[in-house]
């Protein structure tokens, strides 16, 4: 919502969130019209005003997400974008990029770029490898995410400036982030929930509830990814919640929307493939301090924010489980670790059940 209110809505989407745990939300511009103005911004701040979890939108780097004119970032910014991005939609225009980095900073705007490059990538759907030679699909080379990468990373470190590149999926990509963060470059980065659990093997029933974007990759990568995680070089992880309605996901794989829920399995997934201690400040301040958004503590006197949860809970994630109007997980009967009873948050007790 706006736009696709078949998919999700903000009401329901931020209780999904709540019941999943999450007491605060930052949401993409990926709606019709797209989030590009200070009036778009508004919208979605005064919808979600009286949610348990709180909303931090998105704004649109470029007009109508369409990589041509720089949106109204300063604006947007005013009214509450807490950072810039045209969702899952890579930059093209070097020098957009780079005008962009530079305007950002007269506001201290954080700047996201998505990771690809459409050239390199081509009509791929799934990652080049031995299971998209063996499936028949076409397939993105790593290559993609790199260049698009270390292009980046030479414009940031030429304008100065901040940015962040959201759902990583490579190892390659891990090693030109942790080498730019050396160089003192101010670049943080994300990783989604499905990238640090699932691989590509999982692409041989042509379920389309795994077609996603980037694609999910190796189990080299996988591993990657998770010892990034805990070594600090990845600074948050996403959900990368992206409901898509079932017209768009149960049509033949190629033809497929590409995207995956993930709030609801968030934390049981998570809790299965990586330490508890390593989860939780990637998921909370971590996130918080890449966006610039005041961090939450349990003092006494502040207002209560908790996540409600028990991490030694095991069981398995079903269809009755999701609570968003799409179903497009592809954690459908994948064994979790954790339950979460919901949140504590805007003096409201929201509970999963």
């Amino acid at each position: 919502e706006p736009g696709f209110e078949e998919r999700e809505t903000i009401k329901n989407g931020l209780n999904v969130a709540a019941k999943s745990g999450f007491t605060a939300v930052a949401i993409n511009a990926n709606t019709n019209p797209i989030i590009d103005s200070k009036s778009d911004i508004e919208f979605l701040i005064n919808k979600a005003n009286n949610a348990a979890t709180k909303l931090y939108p998105l704004g649109a780097l470029t007009q109508g997400s369409k990589g041509l004119d720089i949106a109204e970032l300063f604006d947007m910014q005013q009214s509450g974008a807490i950072a810039f991005g045209d969702y899952n939609l890579p930059i093209e225009n070097d020098n957009l990029m780079k005008i962009a980095l530079q305007y950002a900073q007269n506001f201290n705007g954080l700047v996201l770029s998505f990771p690809k490059n459409n050239k390199i990538a081509g009509p791929g759907i799934v990652n080049e490898g031995i299971n998209s030679t063996k499936l028949g699909l076409k397939g993105i080379p790593a290559l993609a995410e790199h260049i698009q990468i270390a292009r980046d990373l030479y414009l940031l470190e030429y304008t100065g400036g901040k940015l962040h590149i959201p759902t990583i999926s490579t190892a390659k990509s891990v090693d030109l982030i942790k080498e730019a963060k050396k160089k003192g470059l101010k670049v943080t980065c994300s990783v989604a929930v499905h990238h640090l659990s699932l691989t590509d093997d999982e692409l041989h029933g042509f379920d389309s509830n795994f077609k996603t974007t980037p694609p999910l990759r190796s189990l080299t990568d996988v591993k990657a990814l998770r010892k990034a995680v805990k070594n600090g070089i990845i600074d948050s992880i996403t959900s990368d919640h992206n409901p898509i309605d079932v017209e768009h996901k149960k049509v033949e794989f190629s033809e497929a929307k590409d995207g995956v829920i993930g709030l609801e399995s968030a934390f049981g997934v998570l809790n299965s493939v990586l330490d508890l201690e390593d989860i939780i400040p990637l998921l909370t301040n971590k996130p918080r301090d890449v966006f610039g958004v005041k961090n939450q503590n349990i003092t006494e006197g502040n207002a209560a924010d908790l996540s409600l949860f028990n991490p030694d809970v095991e069981g398995v994630f079903t269809l009755d489980d999701i609570k968003s109007t799409s179903k497009n997980s592809p954690f459908i009967n994948k064994k979790i670790k954790g339950e979460v009873y919901g949140v504590f948050a805007n003096n409201q007790l929201i509970l999963n059940t």
